[in-house]
């Protein structure tokens, strides 16, 4: 009796050890799942966050590259600008020599007139 017992009590434990065991087992087994599951959530939002760095920084540099540009365009702009606004200046100067010399050219005129009068009449005076 005392033999049946300990062979039931050994089988018992032998159970039991087997049982703990495949807890063991499948507690391995869902830490595994658990550990690879995070892993790859993990894993996607890094490769994730690595192709949206990689794309900024492929549109910051062509952002510095149009705006290089934009600013080369602006300069040629302001001295395109700056030519005209030079030409304005000098056709203003033209302009402002030509009426100079037309007002010269009246007090000319008129002295001449003046003139040519004055010495009409001393003409006149001296035949009568």
């Amino acid at each position: 009796m005392l033999s049946a017992m300990m062979k039931e009590h050994q089988a018992r434990q032998q159970q039991h050890r087997e049982l703990q065991e495949k807890r063991r087992k499948d507690a391995i087994t869902a830490a595994t799942a658990v550990t690879q599951a995070l892993g790859e959530n993990l894993n996607s939002g890094v490769s994730q966050a690595y192709l949206n760095q990689k794309k900024l920084d492929a549109e910051a540099k062509q952002l510095q590259t149009q705006a290089a540009t934009y600013a080369k365009k602006t300069l040629q702009w302001l001295a395109v600008v700056e030519g005209f606004n030079q030409a304005l200046k000098e056709i203003g100067d033209v302009e402002n020599w030509a009426r100079s010399i037309e007002s010269d050219m009246r007090i000319i005129s008129t002295a001449l007139e003046y003139v040519y009068k004055g010495r009409g009449a001393s003409c006149s005076g001296n035949s009568k």
